[in-house]
């Protein structure tokens, strides 16, 4: 080995310098392990996570079979729709003495109205009477609704008789000072080749005679409403109801969620919640377009219910659900996907679905020509949590809900 040779053995055998920039192999072996393991768990607990939903979506029966809805995008909550705070001051009327007062009616100072308990309530001088039951006991779970019954909505017609439609059991007359129940229009009576599931609400021609009223679907039951509306079921109808010739007749079909309806102050057309929609439709009931149709209101920044008369000779609409705008619409984004409501019906039960339904309290005032007039907020729902019917009466404005155990109470006067 010649002196040349000597010292680059010599060299190989000096000691490394490590800084910085010089390559670990040791690190990147123990990287390479690290990022291995990561992914293995990462998509062990994708698979632990998405193997129960995919289970789901192949065995699990789903309760509707929906269809693609579309939607245009919601209205922008300004100018008339600007959110505020002025149903916050609202006060809470029998907090716990009553639930679900869906819908109510004056006769002077009574006022009625009817409960999820199946009851109908008279409120006079501060105090509760029930006046008449339709159903029969047992009340108060889901399984009993249809026994039950559920009256919602409630009008007074001449001599103050009370004109109540119940959901499972039909149109009625009920005298409040007896309790005297009538049946005008059963359930069980097949029109045009289908039965009554959910009768809604009501309105009555101020002599009396004609009844109109709502049956929001032939195959869901009220105590099914979400399967309704996220199925997309179009077989709600608007009925006409002649007491004198005890004749029925079937003014529309075909409406999706067919709910609150209310007759014009010179009785030429009635309005008709199409639910499901988000819009108000209108039919004519004299005049040279009467039997015609068309859209009084179309795209509601929420879900109407119920419709009643306001004192500037418009039209009051409480909302169930907002469609927010700016913001997230889970219902908007859930209508074109029938694939993601069967899943998430398939997952969870109805009442659990409606705990991701933000609360929010909305009130509109419409115009006679279907324009927004004012709208009343309470966003989160502090006070409203929402609304299934505002009732004008002397100065005051009493919301109606489906669900809270109070009635509010709102002094226009403030707002």
């Amino acid at each position: 080995m010649n002196e040349v040779e000597g010292l680059r053995h010599r060299r190989l055998d000096q000691p490394r310098v490590i800084n910085d920039e010089t390559p670990d192999t040791e690190s990147k072996h123990g990287s390479t392990d690290s990022g291995k393991v990561f992914r293995i768990t990462l998509t062990t607990l994708a698979v632990t996570i998405l193997t129960p939903f995919l289970g789901a979506s192949l065995l699990l029966q789903c309760p509707i079979n929906p269809l693609p809805l579309s939607y245009k995008e919601p209205p922008l909550l300004t100018g008339a729709l600007e959110p505020n705070l002025k149903l916050r001051e609202s006060e809470r009327l029998f907090e716990g003495q009553l639930v679900g007062p869906e819908s109510i009616a004056h006769f002077g100072d009574v006022m009625f109205t009817g409960t999820a308990d199946g009851q109908i309530l008279k409120i006079q001088d501060g105090q509760i009477y029930s006046v008449a039951r339709i159903g029969k006991l047992p009340c108060g779970t889901r399984e009993d609704e249809p026994t039950c019954g559920r009256p919602l909505g409630i009008r007074v017609g001449p001599n103050g008789t009370l004109y109540v439609a119940d959901a499972y059991y039909g149109i009625f007359k009920v005298n409040p000072l007896t309790g005297e129940v009538e049946m005008l229009v059963s359930t069980q009576k097949v029109i045009k080749g289908r039965r009554m599931a959910f009768v809604n609400d009501l309105t009555v021609t101020r002599d009396g005679r004609m009844i109109y009223f709502t049956d929001s679907s032939s195959k869901w039951q009220r105590r099914d409403n979400r399967y309704l509306v996220m199925e997309g079921t179009a077989d709600g109808r608007l009925i006409e109801y002649d007491t004198l010739t005890k004749q029925l007749e079937v003014l529309m079909d075909d409406l999706r969620f067919a709910n609150g309806v209310q007759l014009s102050p010179a009785e030429d057309y009635l309005l008709i919640s199409e639910t499901t929609m988000a819009r108000i439709r209108r039919y004519h009931t004299s005049g040279l377009r009467k039997g015609g149709q068309d859209i009084f209101f179309d795209n509601l920044p929420g879900f109407p219910d119920n419709i009643r008369p306001s004192s500037s000779g418009g039209y009051w609409v409480g909302m169930a659900i907002l469609r927010p705008n700016p913001g997230f619409s889970m219902v908007d984004f859930l209508a074109p996907r029938p694939w993601l409501k069967k899943l998430i019906f398939k997952l969870f039960s109805q009442e659990m679905t409606m705990k991701f339904v933000p609360k929010y309290g909305l009130v509109l005032e419409l115009d006679e020509d279907g324009s927004v007039r004012r709208s009343l907020h309470d966003p989160h729902g502090v006070v409203v949590p929402s609304v299934s019917e505002a009732h004008e009466h002397e100065g005051y404005l009493y919301l109606g809900s489906y669900h809270a155990p109070f009635l509010c109470r709102l002094d226009l006067n403030k707002v």
